[in-house]
C-alpha cells in the first residue's frame, strides 16, 4: 500500500456547494454531493432528443463542455452530443456501467461491475490507463486536488475505499470496511464520508488514508451522503434520514418514516434536505431541525437523487416519470411520462435535464424549440 501526504484546498464548510453554471461534471454536481445546480431551468420543458443504448441506463450522466458522458448496462460508456444527442464515441468495458462519470479536464473517469476504473480521453473515449479493485465499482467517482495534482476516490464491492492518482492510475492508499460500498464518497475539509453496507458512516482522512472515524448509523447505507456546514445528511434502509456533526461524531437528528428505505442521496441546499423513498415520496426536511415540511407522492420507489435548481426541485420515480417541483412548497409544476423506471439521477446544466431510463434510452430535456 502506497500512502502519500497532500496538503489539501479547505473549502469553506458553511454552505453547500452548487456545480458551476453549464456543467455537471459528476453524480451531484459536484465533491461535497450537495446536488445544486446554479443554472436555470425554462418554465416548461420539452423533449429535445433521446438516445438508445442496448440495454437499460442506471448511470447518472455527467455534462461538461457541451457533451454528455454517461454508462449503460451494455457495459458501454457513451460520449453524447449535448445539442443534438448524437454519439461522439463509445468506450467498451467487460461489464455494465452503472457508475456516473467524473469529467475533469481532459479525461474522464467511470468505473465499471468489472471491477477497474477507467480513465478515458474526454475527445475521443481512448483509454489512458485502468485500475484494477476486487470486484464491481457501481458508485460515481469523485476527487481531490492537492495543488500539483489529482487523486480520484472510488468505492468498490470488494469493501475498500480506493484512492487513485489521476494522472497514472496508480494506488495511494486503500481504505478497508467491512461490508460492499455502494455509493459515491463525498468530499469536504480534508476527508472522504461515505457509508456502505456494514451499516457505518466512515469519515477517512484524505491525507493518508487512515481512519478519522466511525459512525454507527443504525441500518445499511445504500445511497452517497452530502456534506455541508460540517455535517452529513444521508439516509438508510432501515427508513431513517440522519444528520451528523463530523467533528463530534453525533447525532444531530434523526427523521424516522414509516416503510422508507432510502437509496437516494439527498440534495441539501441553505436550509432545506429532499430525498426520495422507497415508499414513493419525496420529502423535505428542514436542515436545522429534521422537521419535515412537505412530501410529494409519486407511483413508483424514488431511488432517483433529486436535483435542487434555483426555486425547483428536479427529481425521477420508477413510476416512469420526470418531475420537477417547487422547492418550497413540493406542489408539481411539470412532469413527463417516459413510461419505463428511471433509477438514474437527473443531470442539470445550461438549461436541460439529461437522465437515463430502464428502457435503455437517455433523454435531455430543455426549452422548446
Amino acid at each position: 500500500m502506497i500512502k502519500t501526504v497532500f496538503a489539501f484546498v479547505i473549502i469553506s464548510p458553511m454552505v453547500a456547494a452548487a456545480a458551476t453554471s453549464g456543467s455537471w461534471p459528476m453524480f451531484r454536481g459536484e465533491p461535497s454531493l450537495c446536488g445544486i445546480s446554479s443554472d436555470k431551468l425554462p418554465s416548461e420543458l420539452a423533449l429535445l432528443w433521446s438516445f438508445k443504448t442496448e440495454k437499460p441506463v442506471k448511470s447518472s450522466a455527467a455534462i461538461s463542455s457541451g457533451r454528455v458522458y454517461v454508462g449503460s448496462d451494455d457495459s458501454r460508456v457513451y460520449c453524447l452530443d449535448l445539442g443534438t444527442g448524437k454519439s461522439v464515441w463509445t468506450f467498451k468495458t467487460e461489464g455494465p456501467v452503472e457508475s456516473s462519470p467524473l469529467v475533469l479536464g481532459d479525461k474522464v473517469f467511470v468505473g465499471s461491475n468489472d471491477g477497474f476504473l477507467y480513465a478515458l480521453s474526454a475527445a475521443d473515449g481512448k483509454l489512458a490507463w485502468k485500475y484494477q479493485t476486487g470486484e464491481k465499482i457501481a458508485g460515481g467517482v469523485n476527487y481531490v486536488i492537492d495543488g500539483t495534482r489529482t487523486n480520484l476516490l472510488a468505492g468498490s464491492y470488494d469493501f475498500k475505499l480506493h484512492c487513485v492518482d489521476a494522472g497514472t492510475g496508480r494506488s495511494n492508499w486503500v481504505y478497508e470496511t467491512g461490508n460492499y460500498i455502494n455509493g459515491a464518497p463525498s468530499v469536504a475539509d480534508g476527508k472522504a464520508v461515505f457509508g456502505g453496507c456494514d451499516a457505518i458512516l466512515h469519515v477517512v482522512n484524505l491525507a493518508d488514508g487512515k481512519e478519522a472515524r466511525q459512525i454507527e448509523a443504525g441500518a445499511y447505507i445504500p445511497g452517497s451522503a452530502a456534506i455541508a456546514g460540517g455535517r452529513a445528511y444521508f439516509g438508510h434502509y432501515e427508513n431513517e434520514v440522519l444528520c451528523i456533526d463530523l467533528a463530534g461524531g453525533t447525532n444531530v437528528w434523526t427523521l424516522k418514516v414509516r416503510e422508507a428505505a432510502f437509496f437516494s442521496s439527498p440534495a441539501v441546499t441553505a436550509d432545506k434536505v429532499i430525498i426520495g423513498g422507497r415508499d414513493r415520496r419525496v420529502r423535505c426536511i428542514d436542515r436545522a431541525t429534521g422537521k419535515e415540511l412537505w412530501q410529494f407522492s409519486t407511483r413508483g420507489k424514488v431511488d432517483s437523487s433529486p436535483v435542487v435548481c434555483g426555486n425547483s426541485v428536479v427529481v425521477a420515480s420508477d413510476d416512469g416519470r420526470l418531475y420537477v417541483l417547487a422547492l418550497n412548497t413540493g406542489k408539481q409544476l411539470w412532469s413527463y411520462e417516459i413510461g419505463e423506471a428511471l433509477p438514474a439521477s437527473p443531470a442539470v446544466a445550461g438549461g436541460k435535464v439529461v437522465i437515463g431510463s430502464e428502457d435503455g434510452k437517455v433523454y435531455c430535456f430543455g426549452e422548446k424549440r
